[in-house]
């Protein structure tokens, strides 16, 4: 069985990456040495992995990390700080 990973990055400008991949180690070694470099976190490194999440299917994997994308800055670090409360509160005033 895979395992996919969706993640969150803080990075050196305090903005925040999120992605998907199969092998978190090599992806944040990825993002940490800038192999890309029209990655979005290219030009904002050093990043710091604060928040992880373990999906067996893709498809709903991929949907996870399109969710959280779309989510604000608020939600986000509600989760990432894992305050469910608060992260509820803003869900129903679609914060």
């Amino acid at each position: 069985m895979n395992t996919y990973y969706i993640y969150i990055l803080k990075c050196s400008d305090n903005s925040y990456y999120i992605g998907v991949t199969n092998n978190l180690d090599l992806r944040l070694n990825q993002h940490q040495q800038g192999v890309n470099k029209n990655s979005y976190t290219f030009n904002k490194r050093p990043v710091e992995l604060v928040y992880q999440e373990e999906h067996t299917d893709i498809k709903k994997a991929i949907a996870r990390e399109k969710q959280l994308k779309k989510w604000s800055r608020k939600k986000k670090e509600a989760l990432i700080n894992g305050d469910i409360d608060l992260l509820k509160i803003l869900s129903k005033n679609n914060q």
